[in-house]
C-alpha cells in the first residue's frame, strides 16, 4: 500500500476518531477541564485540523485508480444525492439535535420539514452522499473518505441518540417516539418548498462544481 493511501487512511481515522472521542467518552472530562466554551473551541480546532489533513491527503492520493461502475453507477449516485441535499438543506430548521437553547421545546413540538423524514436529516444527507460515492467506485481515495464520512454520519447519529437520552431524558425519548432514525421516504415531498428548492439548487451546484473544479461531468451534466 502506497504512502499516500496510508496517510489518507490515517487522516480519516483521525477525523472520525476524534469526533467520536470528543463527542462521547472525552466530552465530560474535557468540559470539566476547559469549560463549555473552551471545549467548543478545542473541538472546533481539532475538527478543522483533522479535516484539513483529510483534504490534503485526498489531493495527494491517486485521483482515478479504480474502474468505476459506469453509467449505472452514475445514475444511482445522481438519484441518491438529490434526497441527500434536500435533507441537508432542511436539517437546520427546528432541529433539537443541533446545539440550541431551544432543544427541549423543539422535542416537545411536532416534527416539521425534513424532521418528518428522519430526526437526523443532516447525518442522513451526509450518509447518502457517502453511499453515492461508494457506488461510483471511482478511486481508492474516494472510497476511503466516503466510507469514513458514512460511518461518522450514520453511526454517529445512533451514538448521538444515546447521548441525548442521557442528557435530555424524557424530552428526547418523546422526540424519538415521534420521529424515526431510518428515513421515511414517503414523507420526502412533504418537507416543504424551501428545503426542496434549496436542496435541488445544492444538488445542481455540487454537480457543476465537480465539472468546474475536477473536470468530472457528474450528475445531470453527464447527459446535458
Amino acid at each position: 500500500m502506497g504512502g499516500d493511501i496510508i496517510n489518507l487512511i490515517a487522516a480519516n481515522v483521525a477525523f472520525v476518531g476524534t469526533h467520536f472521542a470528543m463527542s462521547h467518552p472525552l466530552r465530560a472530562p474535557m468540559v470539566k477541564a476547559l469549560g463549555e466554551k473552551g471545549f467548543s473551541l478545542a473541538y472546533t480546532l481539532v475538527s478543522f485540523a483533522t479535516l484539513a489533513w483529510v483534504y490534503f491527503a485526498v489531493v495527494a492520493a491517486p485521483p482515478a485508480d479504480l474502474p468505476g461502475s459506469g453509467n449505472v453507477g452514475w445514475i444511482i449516485a445522481t438519484m441518491l444525492t438529490w434526497p441527500a441535499m434536500v435533507l441537508l438543506a432542511g436539517s437546520f430548521a427546528g432541529n433539537p439535535a443541533l446545539p440550541t437553547p431551544m432543544a427541549e421545546a423543539q422535542t416537545r413540538a411536532e416534527p416539521q420539514g425534513a424532521l418528518r423524514v428522519t430526526r437526523h436529516p443532516m447525518m442522513w444527507g451526509i450518509g447518502l452522499w457517502a453511499i453515492s460515492h461508494l457506488v461510483l467506485f471511482w478511486s481508492t481515495r474516494t472510497m476511503i473518505t466516503a466510507l469514513a464520512m458514512g460511518i461518522l454520519a450514520l453511526v454517529g447519529a445512533r451514538l448521538q441518540d444515546a447521548k441525548k437520552e442521557r442528557l435530555m431524558g424524557e424530552a428526547w425519548a418523546e422526540w424519538e417516539r415521534k420521529t424515526s432514525y431510518w428515513p421515511r421516504w414517503g414523507q420526502l415531498f412533504s418537507v416543504g418548498a424551501v428545503p426542496l428548492l434549496a436542496g435541488t439548487i445544492l444538488w445542481l451546484a455540487g454537480q457543476w462544481l465537480h465539472l468546474w473544479r475536477a473536470a468530472i461531468d457528474a450528475g445531470v451534466w453527464r447527459w446535458l
